[in-house]
């Protein structure tokens, strides 16, 4: 059996919560490695299985999973030691690279490949398409965050102008949702199980997946110093190794099946509830078959990223991927 404990840490910026499950009688012998995550959202549910299922356990891995909210909390965390492996948009490893960085972040494993947040609409649209977006206030998320770029991006693609809408980047992930129940707004993009729980409570209408609109990129990966990936090579094997095996499960099995594995980590979400968003996910094909990150997916995510006017120059492939144990 394991336990859950919820508690609140500050390690030197603001966290919104602290979730560790483990077994009762902690075993010494694991190394104990902490995980930023960038929200808490059943879109990572392969990670969710491997955290329940023990499979980093199996690699001799003792894992809490620390919710920071923003790419860029994550990002100060790992830098700042306090964790050893972050997870966010691959976008943040981009932006470090280029502020010239020598100890720079890396993505060693990737999981999610689309876009993972739904566009949620204050009205019942019938027939939704991006013409709607014309014109309306659209709650994005933080100012140079992937789910805003890839919105943008998805329009301009399809024709719209970035000045034919308004994506508001003024709100702070953790608070995107609250404003848009209290009025701001006349759409938000929102992750799972946030997106279902407004249109539950009748305060929206889920029209459209972003991830749908925006294709495929390394859009959530775990990184790590560049120092600690040289250091710690048996951890970086092994944590790669878990999350493989968490992927393999989610693809082999139903979603009935990988919500009874992850509903202690929703104690909020009801069950039925979470296999619709688990299918959901499943149904726009969310997750990677296995960790590793191409190139081809990489340039995508720089090609949104410059489409926001948030890149001047490309980062290298090369030196922010490495493949090293990915199974390919």
């Amino acid at each position: 059996m394991k336990k859950i404990i919820i508690t609140l840490l500050a390690i030197g910026l603001i966290i919104t919560g602290f979730f560790v499950f483990k077994p009762k009688e902690e075993d010494q012998s694991l190394t104990k490695i902490k995980v930023a995550e960038v929200t808490h959202s059943i879109f990572y549910a392969p990670q969710y299985i491997a955290h329940s299922l023990g499979y980093f356990e199996e690699e001799g891995l003792n894992v809490e999973i620390i919710l920071t909210s923003g790419a860029d909390k994550v990002t100060a965390a790992v830098l700042s030691d306090d964790v050893q492996i972050g997870f966010c948009g691959s976008e943040s490893t981009i932006y470090n690279y280029n502020q010239g960085n020598k100890d720079y972040l890396i993505n060693f494993a990737g999981l999610t490949k689309k876009d993972g947040s739904f566009l949620v609409a204050r009205e019942k649209t019938n027939n939704f398409s991006l013409e709607d977006l014309k014109g309306k206030h659209i709650i994005g998320g933080r100012e140079g965050g992937m789910p805003a770029m890839t919105l943008e991006y998805a329009l301009n693609i399809n024709g719209i102008k970035s000045n034919e809408t308004n994506i508001d980047t003024s709100i702070d992930f953790a608070s995107m949702s609250g404003a848009f129940i209290g009025g701001t707004g006349d759409y938000v993009a929102l992750f799972e199980p946030t997106a279902s729980e407004l249109e539950k409570e009748g305060y929206g209408h889920i029209v459209a997946s972003i991830g749908e609109l925006g294709g495929n990129v390394p859009y959530t990966t775990y990184n790590a110093k560049k120092s600690y990936i040289k250091a710690h090579p048996e951890v970086i094997k092994g944590f790669t190794k878990a999350i493989q095996k968490g992927l393999d499960y989610v693809h082999s099995h139903t979603s009935e099946e990988i919500a009874k594995n992850i509903k202690d980590y929703f104690p909020d979400t009801k069950e039925k509830d979470l296999v619709t968003i688990i299918q959901r996910y499943k149904n726009i094909d969310s997750w990677y078959e296995t960790t590793y990150i191409s190139e081809d997916d990489f340039n995508h995510i720089e090609e949104i990223v410059k489409n926001a006017g948030q890149l001047d120059k490309n980062a290298p492939y090369t030196k922010l991927v490495d493949n090293t144990y990915a199974k390919q």
